[in-house]
């Protein structure tokens, strides 16, 4: 009987160390093989369109294009891609932004060693993966109430340290709307003030510095 074509991997990984960790698990695998390496976005779109990998595994941080605008670039062309994420990040408003670009899989790269190879399988077959960590975090908070774009514009002013005023100013508002709008927003990240606003809302994804 003729083997079964392997599953062609394609790594998308600013880390060289990172890439060189899942290219030593994958070349340990019979029916797998690593097509190509790409260390950020555009070039990981340019591989995808020469490649047509099986499967992408996907950083979300990457200088330029990051992994989510990589996703959507890559889904806009081919929208059969099979595309899994591969961070460190848990936040699940990321882990959602990257799943409504087009991903088929979520792992955490603590998990590595355990998930790697059952979810590549697993999307590769047409399923969609996500780590029970990653799913335990995004049912938690699948209820909530999500911030409008005017709340997260003000939340990433109040990290870089802009007071009230300078909010207002900067996005053309009165004081009381920016105080309005915090009072929100402390209200939906359940938090009593800015920096723990801030805190939240970086451990979620909902901002990024």
């Amino acid at each position: 009987m003729k083997p079964e074509p392997r599953i062609r991997v394609l790594m998308v990984d600013d880390h060289p160390l990172m890439r060189e960790g899942v290219a030593a698990v994958l070349e340990g695998q019979e029916d797998m093989i690593v097509a190509g390496e790409a260390s950020n976005g555009s070039e990981a779109l340019e591989s995808y369109r020469t490649l047509k990998p099986d499967v992408t595994l996907m950083d979300l941080q990457m200088p330029g294009m990051n992994g989510v605008q990589a996703i959507e670039a890559i889904r806009s062309e081919a929208p059969n891609a099979k595309i899994v994420v591969l961070t460190t990040y848990d936040g699940d408003v990321q882990a959602l932004r990257a799943m409504r670009a087009g991903a088929a899989g979520y792992l955490l790269k603590s998990s590595l060693r355990k998930e790697l190879i059952e979810t590549i399988r697993d999307v590769h077959a047409g399923r969609k993966h996500v780590s029970a960590a990653m799913a335990e975090r995004i049912a938690l908070h699948v209820v909530d109430e999500r911030l409008s774009e005017r709340e997260i514009a003000i939340l990433r002013l109040v990290a870089d340290g802009n007071q009230n005023k300078q909010i207002a100013w900067k996005l053309s508002i009165s004081e009381e709307t920016v105080k309005a709008h915090l009072k929100s927003i402390f209200g939906k990240l359940d938090v009593s003030d800015r920096t723990h606003a801030v805190t939240v809302a970086m451990r979620r994804g909902i901002i990024d510095l």
